[in-house]
């Protein structure tokens, strides 16, 4: 199991007058580099996740398409949510797979493709019925034009009422990392021109999140 290394900051009361723009500095690098979930390390906001398991109670969807794993620890943790649902699987896709821990890969609700997520969209809808519940999380590359491909390649997928998460828009509207232009802007693309899906603000409700306007609700 890999140890991440400590993160040495002052305690939050000593520093009630820090700037939010140093706030969001400091969660960037705990995420980076501290951030696990059952031990294997994970580049996810807490506050998001927390969203996510919250839509993931409401929308209660049979099949979560995860674009962009890592080392599957996010996966593992949406499984665990939909084992406690008692329905529900994932699709992860990644263009590298080789780092996936083995208590991710070994989850019965997971299955596993390697490769472009651009260039497997029909073969991800083949694996999911007609009236199957559909929520999609996209956190692949981050640049404009990848994310908006994405967008438009998974855009059919998700089930009226439900979700198409954008992740890490953050990149240059919160945080300084990142593609610019990227996924914000991505966003703003794809929205100009699918009107089937409105950004749901209201689940940026914890005032801070790592996807602003990334909450993307099909409504038609």
């Amino acid at each position: 199991m890999t140890q991440m290394p400590p993160l040495s900051w002052p305690p939050m009361e000593e520093r009630l007058e820090e700037p939010l723009e140093r706030v969001l500095e400091r969660m960037q690098a705990r995420i980076l580099i501290g951030t696990t979930y059952f031990g294997i390390q994970t580049f996810k906001c807490p506050l998001d996740f927390w969203v996510y398991q919250e839509l993931l109670y409401e929308s209660q969807p049979e099949v979560v398409v995860e674009i962009g794993n890592y080392r599957g620890g996010s996966a593992l943790a949406l499984a665990h949510i939909l084992d406690a649902l008692g329905k529900g699987r994932i699709i992860a896709i990644d263009i590298d797979q080789r780092k996936i821990d083995l208590r991710a890969k070994r989850h019965p609700r997971i299955s596993w493709i390697q490769g472009d997520a651009k260039l497997l969209a029909d073969k991800v809808a083949s694996q999911i019925g007609g009236s199957e519940r559909v929520l999609v999380i996209e956190d692949s590359e981050h640049t404009h034009a990848n994310t908006l491909g994405v967008l438009r390649a998974y855009a059919g997928l998700v089930s009226p009422g439900s979700y198409l998460i954008v992740e890490d828009t953050n990149c240059h509207h919160g945080i300084a990392d990142g593609p610019s232009p990227g996924p914000y802007e991505a966003v703003a693309d794809f929205l100009a021109e699918d009107h089937r899906f409105e950004a749901d603000r209201t689940r940026e409700n914890f005032g801070i999140t790592w996807n602003p306007r990334g909450y993307l609700r099909r409504i038609g």
